[in-house]
C-alpha cells in the first residue's frame, strides 16, 4: 500500500506530539519537511531516511513526498502545530490528483493558537479568529480588510507571523487596525516558541503589544472587549454565572 501521512508534530517538544503522529512517524521509511521541523525529531528517529527543502519550497516538498510514497515507501510529511492550519495537508491534497496510487492520511497536531493560549490561561474561551499577518502568499489588502472585520465583530484575535525581517511593521499596523475599534487598555498577550526549551511569553495590554518586538517564531493574542488579565493570566469569560 503507497501511503502519504502528512503529520503535525505540534510545537516542538515530544510531549506535545499525539500518539497517532507518532505512530505515523514510525510505521513510515522517509520522513520530508521543512528542515528546521525535521531538525526537532532526528533524535527521536535516527534510523529514518530524511528529505528536506528550505523555506519557500513547499510545493517541492510535498511532491516528493508523494514520489516517494507512490515508489511504494510509506512516506511521512511532517509539519509543525497541525498540517491543516497554515500547513501542507492543503498542497499534498491539491497535488494528490496526480498520484491516484497513494493514500494520504492528515494526522491531526496541537496547533500555535492553542500551545499558546494554554501558557497564557484561556483566552480562546469564547468566539475567536486566527489570522496570518505574512504577505507573502495572501495581498495585504485581504489581510486588512479581514482584521477590520474580526476586530468589528470583536473577535479575540490569533496571529500568526506576526512579523519577521522583511515585515517588521506589520504587527504594529495590525494593532492600529484594532486600534480604531478597541481601547489600548485590551488584554493581550504573545508567547515566543511555544512548547520548547526557549519559551518566553507575556500579558500585556494592546497599546504595548503595538511596540512589541516578536518575529515569525511567535504567536500573538489580542483579546476582546471581554477578555481579562487575572493575575499573570490571559481569560475570555464565557458567561458563566460565577
Amino acid at each position: 500500500m503507497n501511503v502519504l501521512y502528512v503529520v503535525g508534530l505540534g510545537p516542538g517538544g515530544s510531549r506535545w506530539m499525539t500518539w497517532e503522529a507518532r505512530a505515523a512517524l514510525e510505521q513510515a521509511e522517509v520522513l520530508c519537511g521543512y528542515t528546521v521541523y525535521l531538525d526537532l525529531i532526528r533524535g527521536e528517529f535516527p534510523d529514518k531516511e530524511y528529505f528536506s527543502t528550505p523555506m519557500t519550497q513547499e510545493i517541492e516538498r510535498c511532491r516528493a513526498a508523494l514520489e516517494r510514497a507512490r515508489s511504494g515507501r510509506t512516506t511521512a510529511l511532517v509539519c509543525s502545530g497541525d498540517a491543516g492550519v497554515y500547513g501542507m495537508a492543503g498542497p499534498v491534497l491539491e497535488l494528490a490528483p496526480h498520484f491516484p496510487e497513494v493514500e494520504i492520511q492528515v494526522v491531526p497536531g496541537v496547533t500555535a493558537a492553542l500551545a499558546g493560549a494554554a501558557v497564557l490561561g484561556a483566552p480562546l474561551m469564547h468566539d475567536f479568529a486566527v489570522l496570518s499577518l505574512s504577505d507573502l502568499l495572501t495581498p495585504w489588502k485581504v489581510i486588512r480588510r479581514r482584521l477590520e472585520l474580526a476586530a468589528q465583530g470583536d473577535f479575540v484575535l490569533c496571529l500568526y507571523n506576526p512579523s519577521s525581517r522583511r515585515r517588521r511593521d506589520h504587527l504594529r499596523m495590525a494593532c492600529d487596525i484594532v486600534l480604531a475599534h478597541r481601547g489600548p487598555e485590551t488584554v493581550c498577550g504573545w508567547v515566543r516558541n511555544a512548547g520548547r526549551a526557549q519559551e518566553e511569553h507575556q500579558v500585556l495590554t494592546l497599546g504595548e503589544l503595538r511596540e512589541a518586538q516578536v518575529d515569525m517564531f511567535t504567536t500573538v493574542f489580542i483579546g476582546s472587549a471581554a477578555t481579562r488579565r487575572i493575575g499573570d493570566r490571559m481569560v475570555t469569560p464565557r458567561g458563566y454565572e460565577l
